[in-house]
């Protein structure tokens, strides 16, 4: 890849820091997530499928048998690269004939038509979206009468990521005041009370959903508490949160000296090589329906 962005370079690079394993076993957790969103998606022989923050085609390029060879789906992306890679994917997969790739945020897919699309996927889109009621009423926009919208997203507030005594799923027990500093700098830069990762809840993505027009929506969410896997030192420090923050790695070199970066490691590694610190996640997944169709009969 030539050119990159915040993006493409997370997504295809900083998402597992490097660490085979961990991406082995983040890919297989993605391939479910992928397959949830798209049974909720319900789609049939001929669809064509809107998958919104495409990224590097998962959601889009797992739907093309679902639609078969007379559907077609569209990757919308803000990222230019992640579209010019998927482009390249689909080339070698000989589907390109299939796919279109269009340029432009979750809050305005201006060249998608009114009315066009069967069904809307995203995952993981709308907490890099500040406002997510325009996002809500774009995807009903472009959706056909009775069109399908399925879409997860994280819940970040349940997760409590900056919980005492924590410090991104690991004991800092020795290092408490190291820890505070590491999240006192991701609370600066992701404020709770503002920060689109973090603003919002479960409640809000329906209350916007439905002020989109929606009329048949469902809402779900898990919340699931685990313990960590055991991971590499290198690849937990070279691995970013996400593409609006620095990696660990980075981070530590920012705030810390030799000295302390040194205790932090003795402290903290022994734990992420080891895993079995206890890690939350929420994920909120909703579907709706857009008027015009038959009420479904189930959401699930």
């Amino acid at each position: 890849m030539t050119a990159q962005d915040k993006w493409s370079e997370w997504l295809l690079q900083k998402r597992f820091g490097g660490d085979q394993q961990a991406a082995e076993a983040g890919m297989r957790v993605l391939l479910g997530v992928r397959d949830a969103v798209l049974k909720r998606a319900d789609l049939h022989a001929g669809d064509t499928l809107l998958d919104v923050g495409a990224g590097d085609g998962l959601i889009a390029f797992g739907a093309l048998d679902r639609v078969g060879a007379a559907g077609r789906v569209i990757l919308a992306d803000i990222s230019q690269p992640l579209l010019d890679h998927a482009r390249r994917l689909a080339q070698d997969m000989g589907v390109s004939e299939r796919c279109s790739f269009v340029n432009a945020p979750a809050e305005d897919l201006d060249p998608i038509d009114d009315a066009s699309v069967d069904a809307v996927t995203t995952r993981s889109v709308l907490i890099y979206v500040k406002d997510k009621l325009a996002a809500f009423r774009e995807f009903h926009r472009v959706l056909k009468p009775g069109g399908r919208l399925s879409l997860w997203e994280p819940i970040n507030r349940v997760a409590e990521t900056f919980a005492p005594g924590w410090y991104w799923g690991a004991g800092v027990e020795g290092v408490e005041a190291l820890s505070e500093r590491l999240g006192a700098f991701y609370r600066a830069l992701q404020p709770l009370d503002s920060d689109p990762m973090l603003d919002f809840d479960e409640r809000d993505l329906l209350r916007q959903c439905e002020e989109a027009g929606f009329r048949y929506v469902r809402v779900t969410l898990s919340i699931h508490t685990a313990p960590a896997r055991p991971a590499s030192w290198a690849g937990w420090l070279n691995t970013s949160g996400n593409p609006n923050i620095p990696s660990r790695a980075d981070e530590m070199q920012q705030l810390f000296t030799d000295d302390e970066r040194a205790l932090f490691e003795s402290a903290v590694r022994p734990r992420i090589e080891a895993g079995g610190q206890l890690q939350r996640s929420a994920v909120a997944h909703l579907v709706a329906v857009k008027d015009g169709g038959a009420e479904p009969p189930d959401l699930t």
